[in-house]
């Protein structure tokens, strides 16, 4: 399956229902459809039967289990989705506090500013990516 082709199946609430799988494990319909909040197990069966035929999710003993981890912008660590924005951040944030504490010259040039300014302006993008992903939910 492309790319593209994923991406256009994974929308809306097939993205829900694939998440829960996901974040879950085995899980059956009615699980699916209680904690989705949809109106009807049917609707549950339809979006796992559109991500079965695709191959994303297989049905096992205990329930439906995801075959294929896509994470497009998201690192799964046992059953939480984080998003990478939020492993830049951290990255960022310890670089900035390492360039400012540890390698602070002892007369401040133009160039240490300048370098400093660009990794903090690099830290605040990386935690505002951080922050919207989890605000939207939708990673």
């Amino acid at each position: 399956m492309s790319q593209d082709d994923t991406e256009a199946l994974l929308k809306g609430t097939t993205w829900k229902v694939y998440k829960y799988i996901l974040e879950h494990g085995p899980t059956g319909i009615r699980e699916i459809q209680k904690s989705l909040r949809l109106s009807t197990p049917s609707l549950a069966l339809y979006h796992v039967n559109k991500l079965e035929q695709k191959g994303i999710i297989k049905k096992g003993e205990q329930g439906y289990t995801a075959s294929h981890i896509l994470l497009r912008s998201r690192v799964k660590i046992r059953r939480l989705l984080i998003p990478r924005f939020f492993f830049y951040s951290l990255f960022m944030i310890a670089a900035t506090a390492i360039q400012s504490l540890v390698f602070r010259p002892r007369t401040i040039s133009r160039e240490y500013v300048f370098s400093l300014a660009v990794m903090s302006t690099i830290t605040v993008f990386c935690l505002y990516e951080t922050v919207r992903a989890f605000v939207k939910r939708n990673f």
